[in-house]
């Protein structure tokens, strides 16, 4: 096989996860206000530790791999940054948001310096830790947006951020803290990256478009993809000036990763991660990584068997009442991340969804095996 189905807890969907450096633990937020910490060994895992200072749904969680923190943030208006001691036991920090609505996703930025955290209150928190006071402070990136943050991924300078929100627009924001960040190098996004500077906009179509979900900078940061609520990916080249855009048949993606320096991976309602590729001037789907063995249902059932079907469900069919998809995923997938390689050449990915389930694809065999022409 070349998926592990290593997590399955149909009851509690997983909305949102975050492993640490070495991939040995992972966080997952459980669709509730908790937060639990699991100790993995390559096969099953064991719980550890619970987060449990959030008041509301926890909707975003991410780990610091070098300095080994977490940071939450949930429906109540709050994010956390949390550390451990040796006894293993976490400690919250609280961090001044300044917002009035639901905090929706957050993202260490690639030093470990900073945070962003997207809300409802049309607004990217910017957070940094400020030593004289000991505590996490915030300064607002705002216009042009007029809509829920839905997502954010960080630029590799540390500096620029993109956000997508349910203004149906991408935008791309220059998050330079004086004092945190070294004055920053010029990009094909911008020389002047003032704090606060809407450095790039992007919709998902004309006369329409729906609400972004995800976005992702490549390992380069001179490319962004992000993918919308109408069923659309769209590849913005900075460097050559370009901008592509397709809409799929499939339903709608929640989340989008580059996996190559060529190939992006997007998932979401259709309960399957699919490969795009990017040749410059257009947008190739290449197909599924999900491919499950289907179940022989062929298998003649006794006559006492067949009682027994029409007793309990009225039809001697059993395969008619199966209920399992031919997907790995049962439900939605709410988030795919990188568990081996990088955005360069991912050779594992990890994906969570509304199922319960957590899968880990490698992506080498199944490569192979398909073949998916990802290079």
């Amino acid at each position: 096989m070349a998926e592990k189905h290593i997590l399955n807890d149909p009851v509690k969907p997983i909305t949102c996860h975050a492993w640490n450096g070495d991939r040995t633990m992972v966080a997952v937020a459980p669709n509730n206000n908790d937060v639990h910490i699991l100790s993995f060994d390559g096969k099953s895992f064991k719980k550890v530790a619970e987060l449990c200072e959030h008041e509301s749904r926890v909707t975003g969680v991410d780990w610091a791999p070098n300095s080994n923190s977490i940071v939450t943030c949930s429906e109540d208006r709050n994010a956390y940054v949390w550390k451990v001691d040796a006894a293993g036991k976490w400690t919250p920090t609280l961090v001044i948001l300044r917002i009035n609505r639901a905090a929706t996703c957050v993202k260490w930025s690639p030093n470990e310096d900073k945070f962003a955290v997207g809300s409802g209150s049309r607004l990217v928190s910017i957070c940094y830790f400020e030593e004289e006071n000991d505590w996490w402070v915030s300064k607002h990136l705002k216009k042009p947006i007029r809509s829920t943050v839905n997502c954010i991924d960080w630029h590799p300078n540390n500096v620029l951020v993109a956000a997508g929100s349910t203004d149906f627009k991408a935008r791309v924001f220059s998050g330079y803290v004086k004092g945190v960040d070294p004055k920053p190098d010029a990009t094909p996004w911008g020389k002047k990256m003032k704090f606060g500077e809407c450095m790039a906009e992007y919709g998902t179509g004309k006369g329409g478009g729906g609400w972004i979900h995800g976005v992702s900078f490549d390992i380069t940061g001179n490319k962004l993809c992000f993918v919308g609520h109408d069923s659309s990916i769209t590849v913005v080249d900075k460097l050559a000036g370009t901008e592509v855009r397709v809409a799929t048949t499939h339903l709608p993606f929640r989340c989008v990763s580059w996996i190559t320096e060529s190939s992006i991976l997007a998932a979401g309602h259709d309960n399957k991660p699919y490969v795009f590729t990017f040749d410059g001037a257009a947008v190739n789907e290449i197909g599924t990584i999900d491919k499950p063995v289907k179940k022989d249902t062929s298998k003649r059932l006794s006559a006492m068997d067949k009682f027994r079907q029409l007793d309990s469900k009225g039809t001697a069919d059993a395969a008619a009442t199966g209920t399992d998809l031919v997907t790995v995923h049962q439900n939605a997938i709410a988030e795919i991340s990188i568990f081996a390689g990088d955005k360069t050449a991912a050779s594992t990915v990890c994906s969570v969804g509304m199922d319960g389930k957590l899968v880990l694809w490698d992506i080498a065999k199944i490569a192979a095996a398909i073949p998916l022409a990802i290079k």
